[in-house]
């Protein structure tokens, strides 16, 4: 009896302390990969961060396209006609033709006109709607917002800067998942885990901070990071919105134009729908479609402003010229765009310039699942749906800059003193086949987002290759 019982104590012993050490190892691993993640990912999601709370406080205060340009409202005053107030825009661009309206979205704001000059330069002019003064003029894209979001969308290096960010998010994810496990609690309180620990001082005090911070703000950057991918030229692209845009098909008997819906874009600037972007749109030139525009009345700017309104065009909303003999007029309302805070509200519409019959007539229930989710995710993203957002898209910009600072603390004084050609990595697990383990499991997780996966594949091969093999670069990485 009392042999047997000392065996089984030292077995169930023996069995507590091999999985210790498996959990040990497996934690190790997991470190490992969350610091070599971290060592690339940290300069990105600083830049993205910033960049991102610039964008947002510009378009709150400053607005994007003129919408928080205001004017004063004359006593019982009556807007000048759209036309009559382009026929102004056009006078301060000598030479210009329209390329798209803007609607007041208050009787106290201004009109606005996109009007693309001889020399394809496309200047923005607000227009006081009701005596269609001049209020001001800038070329389109040309601002502090728009440097902002050149830098957020490709770091001012076109596809390679795109390409870059694209892993930067790929191995964020990672991060996310491993950052996770290493902060799940054990042997401690749940509570303990999710406060920080202010009583405590230094680099635990640090670490305390880094783990619930980014515990709090996890769920919130994945949504982040997944619907910014969404944007990018491969994952997103190829991908995502490949398979889940709006198909042309679903407008019967209907004309198609061999241009998509991003040939409205300029530049980096998206202006279309997500779930749009790679739909054809519909040619002008045939009697296909339904009854928008009565018969007998001209198809121009004043009938079409008078379409949107009738078809119940809400908020701000702005209007497309067409463009070439088969172009299409159209109309588009979506928070994307800073037009209105309810994701919901979305619409496009397409008209025949010479029948004025409506072609297509997109709305938020049109969309797939993942063009709705993108609908709401993007302004969401951008900060656009109200104050609210604003606040909790600042929390989590400057939580993700207190996550790279501390991560950062962390390492700093974890190194030894004369180790500055090092990185000191958390230690390789004794047990190779846990590490494997660890390094499959994110493998996998990478492999969801092509970029991240080939990237880590060129680490390892030359991690395999040369960096092992290397005295000298083995301690660096060490």
């Amino acid at each position: 009896m009392t042999d047997n019982s000392i065996s089984f104590d030292a077995a169930t012993a023996a069995a507590g302390t091999s999985a210790h050490s498996h959990d040990r190892r497996f934690y190790l691993a997991a470190w490992r990969w969350h610091f070599y993640a971290g060592l690339f990912v940290i300069p990105f999601l600083l830049i993205l961060s910033v960049t991102g709370m610039m964008m947002m406080y510009i378009g709150y205060f400053d607005g994007r396209d003129g919408e928080n340009i205001t004017v004063s409202v004359p006593l019982e005053a009556t807007a000048l006609s759209v036309s009559r107030q382009g026929e102004m825009a056009v006078k301060a661009i000598p030479g210009g033709t329209i390329v798209e309206w803007l609607s007041p979205k208050t009787a106290d704001s201004v009109s606005v006109f996109r009007v693309k000059a001889p020399d394809g330069i496309q200047t923005m002019v607000a227009v006081e709607p009701y005596s269609g003064g001049i209020v001001e003029t800038w070329v389109r894209r040309d601002g502090w917002y728009d440097f902002a979001d050149n830098i957020h969308s490709d770091l001012l290096l076109g596809d390679p800067g795109d390409r870059i960010l694209e892993i930067a998010a790929g191995l964020a994810i990672v991060l996310l998942i491993s950052g996770v496990y290493l902060w799940w609690p054990r042997g401690q309180r749940l509570r303990d885990a999710l406060v920080p620990a202010f009583g405590q001082s230094g680099r635990a005090l640090v670490k305390s901070l880094h783990g619930v911070v980014g515990i709090w703000v996890s769920f919130l950057l994945l949504l982040f990071l997944l619907s910014g991918m969404s944007w990018t030229g491969v994952w997103g692209t190829k991908l995502v919105q490949a398979w889940s845009t709006f198909p042309a098909e679903k407008w019967d008997n209907v004309p198609l134009s061999d241009q998509t819906h991003a040939s409205m874009n300029h530049g980096a600037m998206s202006d279309v729908p997500w779930a749009l972007e790679q739909t054809l749109m519909p040619a002008s030139g045939s009697q296909a479609g339904v009854i928008g525009i009565a018969p007998g009345v001209p198809v121009d700017i004043d009938s079409l402003s008078n379409l949107a309104k009738a078809a119940g065009f809400n908020a701000r909303y702005r209007i497309a010229y067409p463009k070439g003999e088969t172009g299409v007029w159209t109309i588009n309302q979506d928070t994307m765009s800073a037009d209105a805070e309810d994701p919901f509200s979305d619409r496009t519409v397409h008209v025949d310039r010479y029948t004025g019959r409506v072609l297509a007539n997109v709305g938020f229930a049109d969309y797939s699942l993942a063009g709705k989710t993108m609908a709401v995710s993007i302004p969401l993203h951008m900060g656009l749906a109200g104050l609210w957002n604003l606040i909790l898209n600042t929390l989590v910009c400057l939580s993700v800059q207190v996550l790279c600072v501390t991560g950062i603390l962390m390492w700093w004084s974890r190194r030894p003193s004369k180790t500055a050609l090092r990185f000191f990595a958390p230690q390789v697990p004794e047990n190779r086949p846990h590490w494997r383990g660890a390094m499959v499991l994110m493998l996998a997780v990478s492999m969801a987002f092509p970029l991240a996966g080939l990237t880590f594949l060129v680490v390892l091969t030359l991690d395999l290759l040369i960096l092992s093999k290397v005295p000298g670069l083995r301690r660096v990485f060490a």
